[in-house]
């Protein structure tokens, strides 16, 4: 086996402003730019029928006071009709906010996802080496969930508060402008705090989404590892670390709403000074005969619904700071480096041959430097059956990695047919080449789901056929289903021998012409390995095969036989030639031999 890079967190912990945050996310409104200028102009609507009944009730009130003559019952009647009509309007538009609105935050949620997902399709085995599946779990469902809030409130909110100052303040402008301004220069201050609060906020969400990733991590590793936990008896450990993180994430919530608290805190003190500015400078205004007093009551009203925004902003600050958060971790993967992808001008693979040459080609991993393979010369004829054997660590499965991009090579060059593989089209290239591995993973769902995965377009007989070659047909059709048999997660309901033996079927449906076999038989019982050995020497009939095998018995048939080593290839020859020389290759296998 070759040699793995440190683990070490892959996805970027890149923080990002606010600004940043908001601009990334615009762009996702675009397709449904029509939709939320409609529920803009709804909450625009709402907005006004409520900002009309103030100047209503100022109406009523100064013709009661001072011209009470004019004050009939058939104008309080048409004043409550066009309040009807304007609580009417208020209904449709909040309706159309309450379903569309967030029918629109849904479908945005969904888009995230799936670029989400499609980005992820795309990153390196490195990325996926050094990250935790369920912390990108994590960040692809719970975490944006709350974007579907949050991108139907946060432009409605802010909007609705914007409009609503906005007007307040000119209406109450024309009554007393000196008065308006005192109350509206609280404002500013206000805002100013909030904004170093939700700065506290988000960094408390921030952490609180990591641990819940972590949390989910432990998770998915305990059950995915559940027999290995069982057959040590070990809960009692999992169970400990579970608790330990649990209480971790308890201690990130209570530092989350001790700042909500605080948030909340302030805006009621800012609230108290507002009204206490209305109650001192509106008495002083009322006593000195600078304001009537219908006017007094109309700022009352104004402000309170000044404060009864406010705190549906301080109410929708959580989400918003939950929306944030999920939008950062979000953009954390999408900036996540794609290493492997196809060259500008990169050519289709079509029909290749088979002809493999590894030319003076070094490669390290990225993660920690650490150089596997140092200027290795290798190649491959068309249709030959080659084996790499060696030493673990030596670079046998880093080589085999190259050849389908999971990597790129550090310096020299692998080519196909002459032809650089990173000058063929990533899709192209990995069409035409099958792998077989040790570890063998199977999709939850049915055998017949898992074998057409090699070729989706294939027709049911054809799936059936690849099945035969694989010699799998025999023990399919004796399952309960047949192909239709549901195999559970990861196949956990097979062996060994039968998932291996579908994974070999997955190939033979694919039909490519190069073949990578890495260690597909050493995990398997000897009756196993002789039924998967059959099916293995059926598929690379015709095809270019690489085996990479620690055990030798398998591989004595093999065209030619490389000894890789860490100072690169040390021989060559097939078996009875290697064996001849009485180097390493013969001493491997005397040791094999000897412990049957």
């Amino acid at each position: 086996m070759s040699k793995n890079p440190v683990p070490g967190p892959s996805i970027p912990e890149k923080h990002y402003d606010t600004g940043t945050l908001l601009r990334r996310f615009a762009p996702y409104y675009k397709p449904y730019a029509f939709t939320l200028l409609k529920d803009l102009a709804c909450a625009a609507l709402t907005t006004v029928c409520e900002l009309i009944l103030p100047m209503m009730i100022r109406r009523i009130t100064d013709m009661g006071m001072n011209h009470i003559e004019l004050l009939t019952l058939r104008y309080i009647l048409r004043i409550a009709l066009v309040y009807f009509v304007l609580r009417i309007v208020d209904c449709a538009a909040n309706y159309y906010m309450a379903y569309t609105g967030h029918v629109m935050g849904a479908r945005i949620e969904t888009d995230m996802r799936r670029d989400a997902y499609a980005h992820l399709q795309k990153l390196s085995d490195r990325y996926y080496n050094n990250t935790k599946v369920g912390q990108i779990m994590g960040r692809i469902t719970n975490d944006l969930f709350e974007v579907t809030e949050f991108s139907h409130h946060c432009p409605e909110e802010f909007f609705i508060a914007a409009v609503k100052a906005v007007i307040s303040f000119i209406l109450l402008s024309r009554i007393n402008v000196v008065l308006t301004l005192i109350i509206f220069a609280i404002v500013p201050v206000m805002l100013v705090v909030c904004v170093k609060l939700n700065h506290w906020q988000r960094s408390a969400f921030r952490r609180q989404r990591v641990q819940i990733g972590e949390l989910n991590a432990r998770i998915e590793d305990t059950l995915l590892g559940q027999r290995v936990v069982k057959a040590f008896a070990n809960e009692h450990l999992e169970e400990d670390k579970f608790e330990k993180d649990n209480h971790k994430f308890l201690g990130i919530k209570k530092d989350t709403y001790f700042y909500m608290g605080v948030f909340k805190v302030s805006t009621l003190v800012f609230e108290g000074i507002m009204y206490l500015a209305v109650i001192i400078a509106g008495g002083i205004f009322l006593y000195k005969g600078l304001i009537e007093p219908q006017d007094l009551v109309v700022y009352v009203l104004y402000v309170n619904m000044m404060i009864a925004t406010i705190r549906r902003i301080v109410e929708f600050t959580e989400q918003f700071q939950r929306g944030m958060t999920g939008i950062e971790r979000f953009l954390q993967i999408m900036d996540a480096d794609v290493e492997i992808f196809s060259r500008d001008g990169a050519v289709e693979m079509k029909d290749p041959r088979g002809d493999i040459v590894f030319h003076d080609v070094s490669f390290e991993y990225a993660d920690d430097h650490t150089e596997v393979l140092h200027h290795l010369d290798l190649e491959i004829h068309p249709g030959e059956k080659v084996a790499i054997v060696g030493p673990s660590g030596s670079g046998k499965t880093t080589l085999c990695n190259l050849i389908p991009r999971f990597y790129d090579i550090t310096d020299g060059s692998v080519t196909i047919d002459g032809t650089d593989v990173r000058d063929y089209t990533l899709m192209s290239l990995r069409q035409n080449i099958g792998m077989v591995q040790q570890d063998v993973y199977l999709f939850s769902g049915s055998v017949y789901e898992n074998i057409i995965y090699g070729r989706p377009s294939a027709a049911r007989g054809e799936v059936v056929e690849a099945a035969r070659k694989a010699g799998a047909h025999e023990f399919i059709s004796a399952l309960p289903n047949g192909y239709d048999t549901y195999i559970g997660e990861r196949g956990v309901k097979l062996s060994g021998g039968q998932k291996q033996r579908i994974s070999i079927a997955r190939v033979f449906l694919k039909d490519p012409s190069i073949i990578i076999l890495d260690e597909a038989t050493s995990a398997l019982d000897n009756e196993s390995e002789f039924a998967v050995a059959q099916a293995l020497n059926d598929l690379a009939k015709g095809r270019t095969t690489i085996t990479v095998a620690h055990r030798l018995s398998t591989i004595r048939d093999a065209d030619r036989i490389f000894v890789l080593t860490e100072n690169g290839i040390e021989e060559e020859g097939n078996h009875e030639q290697l064996l001849a020389m009485d180097g390493i290759y013969s001493h491997l296998y005397k040791t094999a031999e000897r412990l049957r």
